[in-house]
């Protein structure tokens, strides 16, 4: 239905929002100062090719803490992908380490990387995050099938997987609270807080490090602002963060730490408070840091 109608000149992001979702949104997340923790994810001098034998990632070096989130900026296509499923055990390393918490996980399995306590939310949450012909409840396990409480005498346990996922439905605000539908039949922002849902919920290890990829790509504002502050509260419990996104609104708001990708290789480190999305842009474009310092000065 139509829940209203203004001239373009009269109106701002704010009221628009608040007239798509019913009620206030939040556009900007709000996020206290915080200490980061140890260095849980460490990743050391990585190179990985990508589907046709290219190196896509060269020679990349950085660390993740424990309650930060380090947001990695970039045009789509600079190797964002191909990182990610190499710290993630889908695409091999071809030098370099991962490092979890002084584990080395280079080129572990998924599942073994996963039972680490590091997970990921995939870029694509129907080709890599779910299977659309099941339902919300088995979705919701994906992963920890073979697991108690789920799985006893190699039988699935339907009591404590419909539980568990009720739990999930709950906390993670997932409409129709209904877990016998097929999850192809969810909004595009319920099938992601059902990704989200499962990956943070992770049984029996606490996530240590999230690897988040995309996380509201395709969303309406009221699934971004959920997902967001998800995030954020992951975050202030201890929870380590990678976070991929094209969207340098959502790098800004979200990361505290940032790192601009092109070609492969970081361009700098920043943090949102010390650039503004120019200076991001010429580092996007290739312009390393300190060049994108000097432009800056010599302007002043």
């Amino acid at each position: 239905k139509v829940t209203g109608q203004v001239n373009t000149k009269d109106t701002n992001p704010r009221q628009l929002a608040t007239m798509m979702v019913g009620r206030e949104v939040l556009l900007r997340v709000e996020k206290e100062e915080k200490q980061a923790g140890e260095t849980v994810l460490e990743v050391k001098d990585l190179h990985v090719k990508d589907n046709r034998n290219l190196y896509t990632v060269n020679g990349v070096s950085f660390s993740v803490r424990q309650g930060e989130i380090v947001g990695i900026a970039g045009v789509a296509g600079n190797g964002q992908t191909e990182l990610v499923e190499a710290i993630t055990g889908l695409r091999k390393v071809e030098k370099g380490n991962v490092f979890l918490s002084g584990m080395d996980l280079t080129n572990q399995t998924a599942l073994e990387i996963r039972e680490t306590g590091l997970t990921h939310i995939p870029e694509n949450r129907i080709k890599r995050g779910m299977v659309t012909q099941y339902p919300v409840f088995y979705n919701l396990i994906l992963g920890k099938q073979d697991e108690e409480p789920f799985s006893q005498e190699g039988f699935i346990n339907q009591k404590a997987v419909k539980d568990f996922a009720r739990e999930v439905v709950d906390t993670f605000d997932v409409r129709p609270k209904n877990i016998n539908m097929l999850a192809g039949n969810l909004s595009g922002g319920n099938q992601q807080k059902v990704v989200v849902g499962r990956e943070l919920s992770i049984v029996p290890i606490e996530p240590k490090v999230v690897v988040v990829s995309q996380p509201t790509r395709g969303l309406d504002i009221g699934a971004i602002e959920f997902i967001h502050t998800t995030l954020i509260s992951m975050r202030d419990k201890g929870i380590a963060m990678l976070l991929i996104s094209m969207e340098l609104d959502e790098i800004f708001s979200l990361s505290d730490r940032i790192l601009v990708f092109y070609e492969g290789e970081i361009m700098g480190e920043v943090t949102p408070d010390e650039v503004d999305r120019e200076e991001i842009g010429l580092m996007m474009a290739g312009h390393k840091k300190a060049e994108v310092v000097r432009e800056r000065s010599d302007e002043e």
